[in-house]
């Protein structure tokens, strides 16, 4: 297992296209968990709206809803950018707040969601392989129909329909109740929709380990099937899950962008990268910087996740992340 993981630090460290994207992955990482820094040292509240507020600029006390352009200068719009470090660096959205500082607070969300319903996905889409890859027989009969029905279902409908059945009220599990504001939600929700497509590879992987001659070797040596699953699948296993952790976690960013601008995702007061582009929304033809700014974060991070996966795939695993 050791082994596994210094073959996957060598992956990502030997490939420039690797190294940079998880240099640029880091460090949008390291700029949304600096996001309470941020506001401290600016005096200022994301969640609040603040339509009456005013900031400093260029020295003079101006108001953060200002008049429209428009010839009879009819309605207002929020202060636009200025590109100086400071208060209102990206300018504010319609409810007067700073858009760097949401950004950043919506990223921590974004990237936590991501990370989690990744890991999750994962995790089941493992056990699932493992059972059927590996005990083979009605178990793998069962759990591939299974799959193939959940497969049968587009993602984004089966994402939409479950997040509808739980915004309103939450999920009610015995005494436990989670509300529709928990995070848990959307990350429960994204990790199922996605654990068929990660489920097959490693289904894939872990029959062909099965097959293989340390396997049968420690078969004849009367090894338990839980000691082989433990000590020789699951180290298997690693590589391949290490080259579909990043891909996988770029589809849950996409799949959680998408249910918050619907309102179906991260709920207020909270906020995501897919919230704020919903709030720039109205403002795209006055303030497009309050949508263009987490799109343009959504894009780097995906796309860092993507060259990471291609990098780490052509490395450690190049046959079997592609079955």
């Amino acid at each position: 297992m050791e082994g596994s993981y210094r073959r996957i630090i060598r992956a990502v460290l030997t490939r420039r296209d690797g190294a940079f994207a998880a240099l640029l992955l880091v460090s949008i990482i390291l700029a949304c968990l600096s996001a309470p820094l941020y506001a401290t040292l600016n005096g200022i509240d994301p969640f609040s709206s603040d339509i009456a507020g005013t900031t400093i600029r260029n020295g003079q006390r101006v108001d953060l809803m200002q008049p429209n352009d428009n010839p009879l200068h009819l309605g207002l719009s929020p202060i636009g950018p200025d590109w100086r470090l400071g208060p209102y660096a990206l300018g504010a959205d319609s409810q007067g707040r700073d858009v760097a500082a949401r950004v950043l607070y919506g990223g921590r969300n974004s990237l936590l969601i991501a990370a989690a319903s990744a890991m999750v996905c994962l995790c089941l889409a493992a056990c699932i392989g493992i059972c059927a890859g590996y005990f083979g027989g009605w178990i793998d009969l069962i759990l591939s129909r299974i799959l193939d029905m959940l497969w049968a279902i587009p993602v984004y409908l089966f994402a939409i329909s479950l997040s509808v059945v739980t915004v309103g009220h939450g999920i009610r599990l015995g005494p436990v109740t989670i509300g529709a504001d928990n995070l848990l939600i959307p990350i429960g929700i994204i990790a199922l929709v996605y654990v068929p497509y990660a489920a097959r590879p490693l289904r894939a992987r872990a029959l062909s380990l099965s097959q293989a001659g340390f396997v049968m070797a420690a078969r004849g040596m009367g090894a338990s099937d839980w000691r082989i699953l433990w000590r020789e699948i699951l180290p298997g296993l690693t590589p391949t899950m290490a080259v579909l952790a990043p891909l996988v976690m770029a589809l849950c960013m996409l799949a959680e962008s998408a249910l918050s601008f619907l309102s179906l995702g991260v709920q207020a007061p909270a906020a995501s990268w897919g919230t704020i582009i919903q709030d720039g929304e109205g403002l795209l033809y006055t303030r497009p910087m309050v949508a263009i700014v987490p799109g343009l974060a959504i894009v780097l991070t995906v796309l860092a996740l993507n060259v990471l996966g291609n990098a780490l795939r052509d490395q450690l695993d190049p046959k079997g992340a592609g079955r």
